[in-house]
Formats: structure tokens, sequence, C-alpha cells
């Protein structure tokens, strides 16, 4: 049986990538530290899910720890490691950005440390749209210099990529790098758009709209994603391996930067027609500007994905928001 290490396995990305994995018949490792950023009894929701799998195996405790990481990865010697822990946000980052420094740039670190002193598994490494910053050449391509990120958040997700190049050049670590682009469905955070705006309007609430409605986002199904994340943790990057007009990109170090998308935009007005739609009930809605450390688009290009894995995300918000509305009120009983 296959071993996967999958960090971050109870957050909303991880439970479900840890959920294919044992759905394929792999042995999943799963490491979690349950912080309290949002309501850790929803983490436990979803860990108590995958614990009813003979084949998981959960683990408590936090990337930072020097000897966690470098323990499990001598013990299990997985295939995979899937690296999706991290302090999330762009709001949150600009509030405490030292969680942001210590969970994303140490604990990828010392994930790095681990994966050096046992070599041998593809590493799959969460990083984020907000990578690209103030770009305003659209749609965002892994070929374009993302150099001028606008929150701490991206600017720490940026550097794991630049950490992670680094390694996998020194000690020839397969790595790949998914820069992910607005990730909604079923399990979701509870600090995003989605969740957020469900449970105001069936509390009839008002809704706070950012920019009047009129950023534009590359709103990406968490199946979707997952889909993409299993079919490119068997395309391990190799020096000198052409993919396509990408072949530069891996000219010095078996690492590359994968956007996973839907590759189209729609504004964050049609997102809330959708929820009404799914709801059955018509937004109150707070006009506002546009915070600090956003970017009024996002828009993947998504040739490499493709290229890679024959793939391409495709499910509309007209299925996606349904099935998270379909999720929330069995939930929480509404």
């Amino acid at each position: 049986m296959k071993t996967a290490l999958v960090t971050g396995s109870a957050g909303f990305i991880g439970y479900h990538t840890a959920k294919r994995w044992l759905d394929e018949g792999w042995r999943v490792i799963g490491l979690d530290a349950f912080t309290e950023y949002y309501d850790p009894a929803l983490k436990r929701d979803r860990a108590a899910l995958l614990a009813a799998y003979p084949n998981y195996v959960e683990v408590e405790g936090r990337l930072e720890d020097p000897a966690l990481l470098k323990d499990l990865m001598a013990d299990h010697t997985p295939d995979h490691v899937v690296h999706l822990a991290a302090q999330a946000g762009v709001r949150h980052s600009i509030e405490a950005p030292r969680t942001y420094l210590t969970a994303n740039i140490e604990g990828t670190f010392e994930l790095l440390e681990a994966a050096r002193a046992h070599p041998g598994a593809h590493l799959l490494l969460a990083s984020t749209s907000s990578a690209y910053g103030a770009n305003k050449n659209m749609p965002y391509a892994e070929t374009q210099k993302a150099d001028m990120q606008m929150s701490f958040y991206a600017a720490t997700k940026k550097a794991t990529e630049a950490m992670a190049h680094s390694y996998a050049h020194l000690y020839d670590l397969p790595v790949t790098m998914f820069r992910f682009f607005t990730v909604y469905g079923p399990w979701g955070r509870p600090d995003m758009a989605l969740f957020k705006f469900t449970r105001a309007m069936l509390s009839g609430e008002a809704i706070d709209v950012y920019n009047h409605g009129r950023m534009k986002r590359d709103f990406t199904y968490i199946d979707d994603l997952v889909e993409a994340i299993w079919r490119l943790a068997e395309a391990r990057p190799k020096i000198g391996a052409p993919v396509g007009d990408f072949d530069s990109l891996s000219d010095v170090a078996p690492h590359r930067v994968v956007n996973i998308g839907k590759s189209q935009t729609d504004t964050l007005g049609a997102f809330i027609e959708e929820i009404e739609k799914a709801l059955d009930v018509t937004a109150t809605k707070n006009m506002m500007a546009m915070q600090p450390g956003d970017v009024p688009a996002t828009w993947s290009d998504t040739t490499l994905l493709q290229a890679l894995t024959g793939y391409a995300p495709e499910t509309p918000l007209s299925s996606g928001i349904p099935a998270f509305v379909s999720w929330y009120r069995d939930y929480y009983g509404t």
C-alpha cells in the first residue's frame, strides 16, 4: 500500500485531498494542529470522517516542531507529501503577521528539512494565486514575474516557492508548487466569502460586498482542485524535462509552479446572485470599497496544468454553489 503524508489534513482543502487519496486505496498520514483561527469543531468533524478509514493515521502537532516532520518522514517513508497546512487569509495577515511567519515560512522550512533528511517523496506544496500580486497581465501564467505581492500572506507563500526551488536544486528533491485560485465548496472555511454570505443571508443579516461587487475571481470548485492535485502527483518534475512552452521552468531544478483554476472569471456580484438563487433569499448588501491587500481580479492560465495532466477544471458556479449550500444546510440544520 502506497503512503501519502498530508499536512493540514483537517483543513478545508486538506480534508478533501486526504479523502481522495484514501478513496484511491492509499494509506494517509494526516497532520494537523487544530488551531483556533476558526472553529476547531469544524476541523474535528472533518478529521472524524477521515478517521473512519482503517488506512488513516491522524497526528496532531505543529509544523514548526523541528522533530515532528522528520520523524513522520522516517517512520512512514511517504511516496507523496501534500503540504497544505498554512496560516490562511489575506485580511488576517494584516492583523497578525507573525502567525504567517511561523506557520508558513518556518513550517515549510521544517518540511523541506525533513524531505532533505529522508528523500524520495514527491513534494506537492500549496502556494496561492495571490502570489501574482499587482500583476495586470491576465490570465496569469507561471512564466510571469511575480514580485509585487499585495499582502503579507501572499509574500510568505511566494517565499515558500523560492525556498522549495533552492532545496529542489541543492538536494534534487522533486517539488510541484500549486497556485490555487479562490477555492470553494462543501466543508469550506468560515472566514471565506461563500460561508460568510450564506450564514448572514440565512440569518437575515446584511453582507459586506467589497469593491461594490465588481471584483473578478477565478472561482475553483474543490473537487476540481483535488482532481488536479491527484493527477499532478504522478507528474514528477525532472531537470530539463520540456513541457510545451514551459521547458525553461525546470532548467536548474526538478521544480514546477502550476496554476490550478477554472481559467475563467466571475464577478463577485454574479457569485452572490448564485447564492441568492440557491438559498431563495435576496441579500441585503453593504457596498464597500476594496480592502487593503486585495486585488481587483484573478484569472488563471491553465495551459501547463492541461499539458501535464490533460485535465481542466470546469465546474460552474451554478453547480458548485448549490452543492455548498446543500452541505451547509445539512451540517448546521438550517
